[in-house]
């Protein structure tokens, strides 16, 4: 580890104890404040702002706009949240992460300026994103939600265009009980006059009132365009169609999972959108979805026994993996047994995710998550039993040891699925990235 990483570990430490991660606290009114110091004579005309939102396919759609940007030769900024391995993951700029350098300085230019402003942890993070991609100067910037929409830290850029891919239960204390509340506050990220692109298909028909009420200019899926598979694997050709019966023939994806044709497609007309001073070629596009990676979404590390990790950690996202794992056991692979390695933190709805997971695991094996938000293994046990797991459960002290017993129990044709809490992947997924 470099020197510069230490700095930034001690830094990002120092920030933890004064305003920790897991405070929440929405609002725009101290990111404003802060923008407007920042950025008080900042001409963001250049770049070009794509906002996306949504309960599950954010980081992927994500990822699917900037591959495509760069395969079309546009500079690019990406800001995710939240990271998996490596704090610098959460800004790429064309596609390489931002040095932890980079990240030292503009964190401690923002502490700089704030005064005595209390910023939560994730708004000044998020202020040194805007700063550095400010300076890098991008074609198009692309920014993840965080939480919700309306009022998460992001929202303070005005975007050309947003995205919304999905609407599912999650978050529920903060963002409210039923999916047409949590649309509500997705729907924040819309603006008046510009293009707002939906991968929802099954749109609650109480969002329609405030959907109208952005005044923005709906692209919805099922409505405004429609995709064709011709095989449900990812591994065929597909299409994209838009209401004028204009049709797009698309490549295979490396991702995988049938969700990932939705936000393909959210990508891609989102880009068009844009009202970029050249035109994207077709060609690059098609380029940019096939070459489009991503750490943590059914990302295949190890065969014999094949090893899969994702970042499932709400029922929507429980049911896509599982029914990404009949598909591949159906489609592309034969397996023996399925072991989960799972965990997910105390706010998480444990119970639906075992519901949704039920059918595909045959052997569970629960390790416990430190920090406000985590939970003993006992304790995630205890919630799979009360909604009706009967498939053997393991009980261990963390991820690390849950996977260690996988490993040792699996044979070279099953499949052991790590998943849960982004902060399950964080603490394994270096096992196979030092192998790279």
């Amino acid at each position: 580890m470099s020197l510069n990483n230490d700095a930034l570990d001690r830094w990002l430490s120092k920030l933890e104890q004064r305003s920790p991660e897991s405070r929440i606290d929405l609002g725009l009114d101290r990111v404003q404040t802060m923008v407007d110091r920042l950025f008080a004579d900042a001409d963001w005309s250049h770049t070009h702002i794509i906002t996306v939102g949504g309960t599950n396919g954010k980081g992927s759609t994500v990822a699917f706009c900037e591959s495509m940007a760069r395969s079309c030769g546009l500079s690019t900024a990406a800001y995710t949240s939240p990271h998996i391995t490596l704090f610098e993951e959460r800004l790429r700029l064309d596609g390489e992460m931002a040095d932890s350098s980079v990240w030292l300085e503009a964190l401690e230019t923002v502490d700089s300026i704030r005064g005595e402003l209390p910023l939560t942890w994730f708004e000044h993070v998020t202020l040194a994103a805007l700063l550095i991609s400010k300076h890098h100067q991008p074609d198009v910037m692309i920014l993840e939600v965080g939480l919700g929409g309306r009022l998460d830290a992001v929202n303070v850029m005005t975007p050309n265009v947003s995205i919304i891919t999905s609407i599912g239960l999650d978050h529920t204390d903060w963002l409210g009980p039923t999916r047409t509340h949590i649309g509500r506050e997705k729907l924040g990220i819309a603006r008046a006059g510009r293009p707002l692109i939906i991968g929802e298909a099954d749109w609650p028909k109480d969002l329609e009132p405030a959907l109208r009420d952005t005044g923005a200019q709906v692209i919805r899926l099922g409505k405004d365009f429609r995709i064709e598979c011709t095989s449900p694997s990812n591994q065929s050709a597909w299409v994209l169609e838009k209401a004028n019966g204009e049709r797009w023939i698309m490549p295979p994806l490396h991702l995988t999972g049938t969700y990932q044709f939705q936000n393909a497609a959210c990508a891609l007309l989102a880009l068009e959108a844009l009202d970029l001073s050249l035109p994207l070629a077709e060609a690059c596009l098609r380029q940019g979805l096939s070459k489009t990676r991503i750490a943590g979404r059914f990302e295949r590390v190890q065969d014999s026994p094949t090893v899969i990790l994702d970042v499932a950690h709400n029922e929507a996202g429980a049911q896509a993996l599982a029914q990404s794992l009949s598909l591949d056991a159906a489609t592309t692979h034969s397996f023996g047994k399925t072991w989960a390695v799972f965990s997910a933190l105390s706010d998480k709805d444990i119970e639906g995710i075992g519901r949704a997971m039920a059918h595909v695991v045959d052997h569970w094996i629960v390790g416990g998550l430190s920090g406000l938000r985590g939970q003993s293994a006992n304790e995630v046990t205890t919630r799979l039993i009360d909604c009706g797991i009967t498939a053997p459960i393991d009980t261990v002290k963390s991820i690390p040891h849950a996977l260690d017993r996988a490993l040792e129990y699996a044979e070279s044709i099953d499949r052991i699925v790590v998943f849960g809490s982004f902060q399950v992947l964080s603490t394994v997924r270096s096992r196979w990235t030092m192998q790279e």
